[in-house]
C-alpha cells in the first residue's frame, strides 16, 4: 500500500484523467472519487491544524517561563481606566503574574508630557475669581488674561515588578517651579478584582476628579468642582477598589486620605482627615450607545483652613450623583460621537467660620454635551449653577453670604483635533459666578507626546 501522500497524489492524477473524454468514467464513479479526494484533503488539513496548534501552545509555554508582567500596563498605570464600552471591562479574576524577565528595559518608565497653552481675553481680570456664597481653595481661577503656558504635565509610569506599578506626575504651572501632582504605587495582581493604590493621587469621587486637566472636555472645571473641591481633590492616602465579577459593570471604592486637600486642611484626626466612598455601574445600551452612573460621598475635617484670610474649623460632607451617556454610530467614534455628562452636588459645612459657629448647606449641578459632528471637529455646550443657604446674621457680608445671587455660567466651545494627541480649542464663557459678570474668551492648544495612558470612559 502506498503511503498516504502518494495515495493523495494518485487520487489527484486519477481525477485529472477522468476529466478528459478519453478516460471518461461513469458519473457515479467520478462523484465517489471526488468525495474521497475531499475526505482526504480534510484529513490532512485537520492534521496540519492540529500540529500548528500544538506548536503555538509549546511556544507560548516556553515564552511564559521568561516573560514579565504585561509591559502595556505601564502606560496605563495612572488608574484602572474605563474602556470606551463599559460592558467590556476586564474580568474580575486577574491572571497570576509572570516571572520576572531578564530583559533589562522591561521596567523602564514610560515618560509623557502634556502641554497646555492659553490665550485669554476677558472683560474683567481672571485668575482670582470669586464665587458668591463659597470660600474657595487656592486653584479655582481661570488662566490669567493674555498669553500663559497653563500647566504642563510631566508623567512617569512603569511596572515595578509583576505585582506593582508606579506612577508619578509633576505639574509645571505658568508661574514656574514644579508641583507634585500624583505619586503612587498600585497593585496589578490581586485576585478577585481587587486593586489597592497608595501615595498621592487624585480621588476617585465624581466623574471628572480623576481626569487630568488636559483630558477635560472644556478648558476649565465646571462651577461645582471649583466651588466644592477647589477644582479637584488630590491628597495622600490609601484607595481600595473592587470590580464585581458580573456582566453588568459594577465597581466599589473607598479612600482614607491625609486631610490636606481642599475642602480638608490641617491633617485633622491624627493625620487622616478625609474619607470617601464611591460606586459605579454601567453597560452598553445597544451597539451604538452606553452609559455610566455613579454615586460618591466625601467626609473631610478642617483645622484652621485658610481661604484668603478666612479661617474654617469643622466638618464638610459632600455627595455627588453622576450620569454619563455616550453614543457613536455602530460603536465607532472616529467619525461621529456624542458624550453627555450631568452631575449633582450637595454639601454641608458645620463648624466655626472666623470664630463664629455656623452650619450651611450648598448644592450645585452642571450638564454638558460634546458632539463630534465630523472627523476632527467637535462642538460643546455646558451650563453650571450653584446655590447656598442663607447665613446667620453674624456672617452677613462674608464670603459665605451670596447676597441673593445664585452663581451660574454658560460655556460653549469649538474644537479641532489634529489627532488624539493634538487639540486646538476656542471657548467662550458667560460667567455670572459673582455679582460682577464676566465674559471670557479662551484659545487653547493641548499636545501630548510620549507613551500616555488611555483616557477613562
Amino acid at each position: 500500500m502506498y503511503p498516504k501522500p502518494f495515495a493523495a497524489a494518485a487520487l489527484i492524477a486519477s481525477a485529472a484523467l477522468l476529466s478528459t473524454p478519453a478516460y471518461a468514467q461513469d458519473s457515479d464513479d467520478i462523484a465517489a472519487l471526488r468525495r474521497d479526494m475531499e475526505t482526504l484533503r480534510q484529513d490532512y488539513q485537520s492534521r496540519i491544524n492540529d500540529l500548528e496548534a500544538r506548536l503555538a501552545a509549546a511556544e507560548a509555554e516556553a515564552a511564559a517561563a521568561h516573560a514579565a508582567a504585561d509591559a502595556a500596563q505601564a502606560s496605563n498605570a495612572s488608574t484602572a481606566d474605563y474602556p470606551v464600552q463599559v460592558a467590556e471591562q476586564a474580568p474580575a479574576d486577574v491572571a497570576p503574574p509572570a516571572p520576572v524577565s531578564a530583559n533589562p528595559n522591561i521596567y523602564n518608565p514610560g515618560i509623557s508630557v502634556a502641554l497646555n497653552g492659553f490665550y485669554t481675553a476677558a472683560r474683567n481680570d481672571t485668575g482670582e475669581e470669586t464665587i458668591a456664597g463659597f470660600a474657595l481653595g487656592d486653584e479655582t481661577g481661570r488662566p490669567p488674561r493674555g498669553f500663559s503656558a497653563g500647566e504642563t504635565e510631566l508623567a512617569f509610569a512603569a511596572n515595578i515588578d509583576p505585582f506593582l506599578a508606579g506612577f508619578v506626575s509633576f505639574s509645571l504651572p505658568n508661574e514656574g517651579g514644579a508641583e507634585l501632582e500624583e505619586a503612587y504605587i498600585r497593585t496589578t495582581a490581586l485576585p478577585a478584582g481587587f486593586t489597592l493604590k497608595a501615595g498621592r493621587f487624585l480621588s476617585g469621587i465624581g466623574y471628572l476628579n480623576e481626569r487630568h486637566a488636559h483630558d477635560w472636555s472644556f478648558s476649565d472645571a465646571p462651577l461645582p468642582y471649583r466651588a466644592f473641591l477647589g477644582n479637584q481633590l488630590g491628597d495622600v492616602g490609601l484607595q481600595a477598589r473592587w470590580i464585581a465579577p458580573t456582566d453588568q459593570y459594577l465597581e466599589f471604592g473607598a479612600e482614607a486620605l491625609q486631610g490636606e486637600g481642599f475642602p480638608a486642611a490641617g491633617s485633622d484626626n491624627h493625620g487622616v482627615g478625609t474619607y470617601s466612598l464611591f460606586a459605579r455601574t454601567g453597560s452598553d445600551i445597544n451597539l451604538s450607545s452606553s452609559y455610566l452612573a455613579s454615586v460618591s460621598y466625601l467626609h473631610s475635617s478642617a483645622q484652621d483652613r485658610d481661604t484668603n484670610g478666612d479661617l474654617f474649623t469643622g466638618d464638610t460632607d459632600l455627595g455627588i450623583l453622576s450620569l454619563i451617556y455616550k453614543w457613536a454610530p455602530g460603536g465607532n467614534p472616529l467619525v461621529r460621537n456624542l458624550t453627555l455628562v450631568g452631575e449633582y452636588f450637595y454639601g454641608t459645612d458645620d463648624g466655626e467660620f472666623n470664630g463664629t459657629p455656623f452650619r450651611q448647606s450648598h448644592d450645585g449641578w452642571y450638564a454638558q454635551g460634546v458632539y463630534q459632528f465630523m472627523p476632527q471637529w467637535s462642538v460643546g455646550l455646558r451650563y453650571s449653577a450653584l446655590h447656598s443657604e442663607d447665613v446667620n446674621g453674624a456672617l452677613i457680608g462674608s464670603v459665605l453670604d451670596d447676597a441673593g445671587h445664585d452663581p451660574f455660567d454658560i460655556t460653549a466651545l469649538l474644537e479641532y483635533d489634529t489627532s488624539e494627541f493634538g487639540r486646538f480649542r476656542v471657548q467662550y464663557a458667560r460667567d455670572e459666578s459673582s455679582a460682577d459678570p464676566n465674559d471670557v474668551l479662551t484659545l487653547q492648544y493641548t499636545v501630548i507626546y510620549g507613551p500616555h495612558g488611555a483616557h477613562r470612559y
